[in-house]
């Protein structure tokens, strides 16, 4: 498999993505495994590297935008007099107004929470830093996973799809981004997994 987090491409012109040991020629009788491999070239494994760098930035800014806009009101989704800083609850809109479908009630009575809220604001802000300095990937992943699937629950069934909406795309993306080490490519990653403490627990990285 290509290690999209190396920032070193190898001297071997071409790689596979998947690769099958041959059958031992002395074994007539043994059928042949399938082979099944995808080249990829020294520049698409470095583009592919800065792809998803590009798309690791992205998620984070929406995360740590969103923890702004409601901390501040920034008018862009939290109107002035609904800022976090100004007594306003950063779940009482989406969670009160917004939620529907079989878990409706439940979102209902969790709207304006101050456990919640707290949990809910920590959450989009410690995803959306992580995200956007590439350090703590798997963490991120996982939370931003639950905290995105959470929401689709929120607005089940969705508006233009009988199941499948962003909320689902960006938990699989989240995910992706840590399998492949996104964290090492325009951030910290690398000098977040040679710390002591990472690597005393590598499920920090």
């Amino acid at each position: 498999m290509v290690n999209i987090a190396n920032d070193h491409q190898a001297s071997a012109p071409v790689t596979t993505l998947a690769t099958t040991e041959r059958p031992d020629r002395g074994a007539r009788h043994q059928a042949p495994a399938p082979h099944t491999a995808f080249p990829v070239t020294g520049r698409t494994a470095t583009a592919a590297r800065y792809l998803l760098a590009g798309i690791r930035l992205a998620l984070g800014w929406v995360f740590l935008w969103a923890f702004l806009d409601k901390l501040l009101g920034l008018g862009r989704g939290t109107p002035a007099a609904n800022a976090w800083l100004d007594g306003g609850s950063p779940t009482a809109g989406f969670l009160g107004k917004a939620a529907t479908g079989p878990f409706a009630g439940l979102y209902h009575s969790m709207a304006g929470n101050v456990f919640v809220d707290v949990l809910f604001m920590a959450a989009l802000l410690g995803i959306g830093v992580a995200l956007i300095l590439g350090i703590g990937m798997r963490i991120a992943a996982a939370a931003g996973a639950v905290l995105t699937v959470l929401m689709w629950t929120a607005v089940l069934p969705p508006e233009s799809n009988p199941f499948m909406d962003d909320h689902l795309i960006y938990a699989a993306v989240l995910i992706l981004l840590a399998l492949l080490g996104a964290g090492t490519t325009w951030g910290l990653g690398r000098r977040w997994a040679a710390t002591p403490l990472v690597r005393r627990n590598t499920w920090l990285t």
